[in-house]
Formats: structure tokens, sequence, C-alpha cells
């Protein structure tokens, strides 16, 4: 063959060379270009999957261009930041609904299988259900004449019942029975704490009053730690105080009637209406019953710069156009909203029983309209459920008692 470098001029071979080694960079650096381009849409498709195909290819088509047009170091940097801001949103927009959508089914199943809120006993044995002449809200109401026993107005009122904090009458009496000192000073401890109910109190462990003090707060604002502790300082302990009241019970012919605790947070403690009217008309002959019940507040040293102030629970006390000698409230989901009551009218002295009202305020309601049907001269009405002329007949209805 023969030597092209003999032939060909110095100059002419520099520039065949220069145009060969030109030529294979440029084919080098397009198929470096096709291969980034193929390589960099596989890559950005398989991490943002949820992200459209269109997207996915204009995705790579920028990749392809930003490494064809080969820009500096800052401006690559700038680009990758670019990138992965825009992944993310991409991969914030497509997974959030599936987040969302993933909780709302998980929660669902705890909406629609949520217990419903605790009934009353009333209310599960359909007391509740019940009508009488004055529509009234409570499940259970009794009205009798204090001077003659006479019953004016019934309704279920030999239904067993939870009866809460009204428990705390019958504490009141047993207490004053013992003629134990009221001036002795008495120590809420842990033992006081509710443990049935959770219930809050203001007396902390620690706080030292005195028996009368604290059976004031027990009747006045059905103070719980303040009836444990009166019961706890009972001779014999709180088993005994629970025993001398089911004692006191059965002398007063509260033959429904059972209790469990001082303070009527467990809903063992049940009774009648009938056998309530009677336990308030005992009661009423206890002067301190009648004081304490009735008071509208009473101060305590707190163990700090202020005193504790506590107030009655039952609203008509503050109303001057009732006259109350002895009243007690009470509530616990199984009870319902419970009133009793001493009330003295134009003409005579009445004592009223309402047990298992669904509303806050129902059972005061119910109060004023058996006043109203009253002060009108309590024209003959139909006995609802439960029959009976007097409060020292009773007729044992059992219905079932829910525990706590």
């Amino acid at each position: 063959m023969p030597n092209i470098r003999s032939r060909t001029p110095r100059s002419l071979m520099a520039a065949l060379l220069a145009a060969s080694a030109l030529g294979l960079g440029a084919q080098a650096g397009a198929q470096t270009v096709r291969e980034g381009g193929a390589r960099a849409a596989p890559r950005k498709a398989s991490t943002t999957a949820p992200v459209s195909r269109e997207r996915a290819s204009a995705v790579g088509r920028a990749e392809g261009r930003t490494q064809a047009s080969r820009p500096g170091p800052a401006a690559q940097r700038q680009a990758r930041a670019r990138k992965r801001i825009d992944g993310s949103a991409v991969a914030r927009t497509t997974a959030r609904p599936v987040a969302v959508a993933a909780v709302a089914h998980r929660a669902a199943p705890r909406v629609s299988a949520a217990a419903p809120a605790r009934v009353s006993v009333a209310y599960a044995t359909g007391l509740q259900a019940v009508d009488d002449p004055l529509d009234l809200n409570s499940a259970v109401a009794l009205v009798a004449d204090q001077a003659s026993g006479e019953v004016l107005f019934t309704k279920n009122a030999d239904a067993v019942l939870p009866i809460a904090s009204i428990t705390k009458v019958m504490t009141a009496m047993v207490v004053l029975d013992a003629r134990l000192s009221l001036d002795e000073t008495l120590e809420i401890g842990t033992e006081d704490i509710d443990t049935e109910k959770g219930s809050r109190s203001r007396l902390r462990p620690g706080t030292r009053l005195s028996r009368g003090e604290l059976l004031h707060l027990a009747l006045m604002a059905s103070e719980h730690r303040a009836a444990t502790a009166l019961g706890r300082h009972y001779p014999g302990g709180l088993e005994a105080f629970v025993v001398s009241m089911n004692v006191k019970a059965r002398q007063l012919g509260l033959m429904s009637s059972r209790f469990n605790d001082p303070t009527g947070l467990s809903g063992r403690n049940v009774s009648t209406a009938r056998d309530l009217a009677r336990m308030l008309q005992a009661a009423y002959e206890y002067p301190l019953v009648r004081e304490y019940s009735t008071s509208p507040e009473l101060q305590v040293p707190g163990g700090g710069d202020r005193p504790l102030v506590f107030r009655n629970t039952n609203r008509l006390i503050d109303q001057p156009s009732w006259s109350i000698g002895l009243q007690k409230t009470g509530y616990i989901s199984e009870a319902g909203r419970c009133l009793i009551m001493q009330v003295g009218l134009a003409t005579r002295s009445v004592l009223m029983v309402l047990l298992d009202a669904t509303g806050r305020q129902a059972r005061y309601g119910d109060a004023q309209r058996l006043r109203n049907w009253l002060d009108a001269g309590a024209a003959p009405l139909p006995a609802s459920r439960s029959t009976g002329n007097s409060v020292a007949a009773p007729v044992r209805t059992r219905y079932a008692s829910a525990g706590s």
C-alpha cells in the first residue's frame, strides 16, 4: 500500500487527523446523550410511579437536556435541588389522599362500634316511657301530704332503683344517731378517694375538718369524700357503718331499700319513691339535717390562704318563692337526676320525690309542675303504673338494679 504520509503534505495530514478526532468525539457525545436520556427516563418513572407517563417523559427530556448542555457546578446543584423539591411535591400529592383514605377507613369502625352512653336503670327497664297526667320528665315521682301521709300523686312509686346521693340523708341520720362529737376533728385520707366513679373533690387528703363540717358538706354540697370520711370514722369503721345504715332502714320500715356505701356512688344503693318519702319524713325530725341540707353555702379551711367555698347543689334553695325545709339531690348514670324535698305550700306541707330525670334541669321543672298543680287545688289525677293511698303501705315491685 502506498505510504500516504510520504505523498501527503504535512499540513493536509494534520487537518485530516483533526477532523477525524472531531467526528469521533461528536459521535461519542451523541451516544452519551442518548444513553443518558434512556437511563434517566426509567429511573424517574421507577421512583415516582404515581406520576403520569407524559410527566415522566417531560422530566426525562429535561434531564437529557441538562446533561447535554453540561451546566456549571452551581447550575447542577440548583437543578438537583429543583428535582428533589419537585419529586417530593409529586410524592406528597399522590400519597396524601391514600393516607387520608386509610386513616378514614381505620377510624370508621371505631366510630360505628363506639359504645352508647350508659343509660339509667329506669330507662333500660322502660319506666321512662310511662306517661303521666302532668307530663313529667322524671321516670318516678311521688307527692304525699306530710301531715296525713296521703299520697297525692304517684308515678312508678314502687320501682326499686338506684338513688345516688340521696343515700347521704341516711348517712346523716346514722351519724347523728351515734351521738358522736360534731366538734371532733377528722382527717380526709386517701381511703376517702372515690374509686367507684372517679369523681373529683376539693377536699384533698390531709384536709382536717370537724365532723359537723363534714356532715354539713355531705348534705349541702353532696361531698363524697366527706361522706366516706364520716363512715370511716364511725365506731367499727366503714363496714359497721353500712350495717347500721341498713338496720336504720329496717327500723323505718324501708323494706325495699338497700344501702351499700355512705356516698351513693354505687348503683347498689337502691330504694323506691315510697320508701324515700318515709325516709324524708323521718329525716325531717333531725334539726341539723334540715339546717345543713338547706343552707346556701359553707366556707371551710382549705389549707391555703383562701377558704374553700361550697354551695348547695339544689338551685331552688336560692329562690325565695320556694319554702324548702329539707332537700337532697343526687346523680349517677344508673340513677339519673334525682331530688327529694320537703316543701311548704300555702295550705299544706308535702313530701316530694323525683327520680331519674333525664336532663340537668328537668327535675326542677318537674317540681315546679307538681307545685303548680298543688297550688291549683290538686285536682284528682289517675295514678301511673303504681297505686297506693299512703306512704305507710308500700307495694314491693322489683325492677332490675344495676351495679357499678
